[in-house]
């Protein structure tokens, strides 16, 4: 437990003390340094940022086992984005700054994740409830809620072993799990930036912390309709199991049970920090996540090292947590924040030129997008789409604080890439966990395809119904 903790602090140290230099070496007096360097871009500068997320999305289905290092994939990081480095530094006026500016968001983007992943990782439910659909239907709303205040990840890691624990005497279950991450790993992190990773980076380009509050209609439309075809599926998955099957379901039933309550206190800090150290502040944010992350881990090592009786396991021993999923996530996310700075510079400056400038529209291919290419980088790439048609400028046209893009379309852009990212298992990051966890646990997940056959019948129907409501 010290090695990880020593390593992990000496790393966030080492981002601390460059992003200070970067803090004092970045150009602050140009108000939007992308829009003017997208004027002299050329399209092809964009190829790095397709090659990366092509990566992410093939890789793992072509190569599974050499995708499974992370010291592959930083290959793929540095490889993609070291030309768009190069070339930012020494041939594109204002580029440096630029960097400058995307380091600063990929910093505060990263360390927001590394604070809950670490966090939840030292919460533990234990139990063995009763493998009803009203309990399972349950587990899938409370997942929903808690998306959204300690992530999806958070909220996936947190209760996908529990539900395992219930539904493991029931032979049908496969469908529990791909509802699971249709809400709890996606569509529940809707309503906060830290929810889902998009809509944080939203919250550092300027979105106002609540303003995606007001997605509560979508979100309770969406999830309603979901459970209600999920209590109807697993009522009759129910009744299929045989006798002996429900029996020994109800004499292994063991009441719910939450280790590392603590961590609840350390999560509520990091949404105060989040929320109120913003403007003159702002600098002290990253390191208070830091501090609740390393107080979080310390107060598991302590125990671990203090414990009398060897059998006896901490939260996180019983998570098996590891810093691996999270490591994954910094060396990936490092390249494509480079690689995007292209791509978000092109669309500020020549958004209007594409012909995408309806609600429903953006919705669709920020969806469509994030289905295959991460749903992140894809929430940014529309947003810059937006910020480019210029519809803010001067006119009566309802915008978000000082984005510089319609509500209307914010709107559309966020529940696009959030709630489609729940249409393939790479749309998101916790979907492949979940599927991991599942397929470990002896539950046989489907392929690739297989799950897309449940999202197309599924989740296009629901988000249909959602654009015909609210975004037409």
């Amino acid at each position: 437990m010290k090695r990880p903790l020593i390593s992990v602090t000496i790393l966030l140290g080492i981002l601390a003390i460059i992003l200070l230099f970067f803090h004092f070496a970045a150009v602050h007096g140009e108000t939007d340094i992308e829009t003017l360097i997208g004027h002299d871009l050329a399209p092809l500068t964009i190829a790095p940022f397709v090659l990366i997320l092509l990566g992410i999305a093939i890789l793992p289905l072509i190569r599974e086992h050499w995708w499974e290092s992370n010291r592959n994939k930083a290959i793929l990081a540095v490889v993609c984005a070291a030309p768009i480095f190069v070339y930012f530094i020494g041939f594109v006026e204002h580029g440096a700054s630029a960097l400058v500016l995307m380091a600063h968001e990929y910093y505060a983007f990263i360390i927001l994740l590394a604070a809950l992943f670490t966090i939840t990782g030292g919460i533990h439910l234990e139990g063995d409830l009763k493998a009803t659909p009203e309990v399972n239907t349950g587990f899938l709303l409370a997942g929903g809620l808690l998306a959204s205040f300690i992530g999806t990840t958070g909220a996936a890691m947190l209760l996908i072993r529990p539900l395992l624990r219930t539904n493991q005497e029931r032979r049908n279950t496969r469908h529990i799990f791909i509802f699971f991450i249709f809400i709890v790993a996606n569509i529940g992190g809707s309503l906060l930036p830290i929810g889902d990773p998009p809509l944080f980076l939203g919250f550092l380009r300027g979105v106002p912390f609540f303003w995606t509050l007001g997605l509560w209609k979508e979100w309770m439309t969406a999830i309603a309709i979901l459970l209600v075809i999920f209590y109807v599926w697993d009522k009759r998955a129910y009744a299929g199991e045989t006798r002996l099957d429900r029996s020994r379901d109800e004499k292994q039933t063991q009441p719910l049970r939450i280790h590392g309550k603590i961590n609840f206190l350390f999560l509520f800090g990091v949404i105060a920090a989040v929320v109120f150290l913003n403007g003159d502040f702002q600098t002290m944010r990253e390191p208070v996540l830091v501090l609740l992350a390393i107080a979080s881990f310390l107060i598991d090592s302590v125990s671990a090292s203090n414990r009398k009786n060897p059998d006896l396991k901490t939260p996180r021993e019983r998570n098996h947590f590891t810093f691996h999923a999270i490591n994954e996530v910094a060396i990936l996310f490092a390249g494509i924040f480079v690689t995007m700075l292209p791509a978000i510079c092109l669309l500020k400056a020549h958004g209007a030129e594409f012909g995408v400038t309806e609600p429903w529209q953006f919705f669709w291919l920020t969806g469509i997008l994030s289905s295959f290419l991460d749903n992140a980088p894809t929430y940014v790439t529309f947003m810059s789409l937006g910020q480019g048609l210029g519809l803010c400028s001067g006119s009566a046209m309802e915008c978000v604080a000082q984005t510089g893009v319609p509500a209307s379309i914010l709107v559309a852009i966020s529940l696009g890439a959030v709630y489609m990212g729940a249409n393939t298992y790479i749309g998101n990051a916790p979907n492949f966990m979940v599927k991991a966890i599942v397929d470990e646990a002896g539950v046989k997940m489907p392929s690739f395809f297989g799950y897309m056959a449940y999202s197309v019948g599924i989740l296009i129907p629901v988000f249909t119904v959602i654009m015909m409501i609210f975004l037409l």
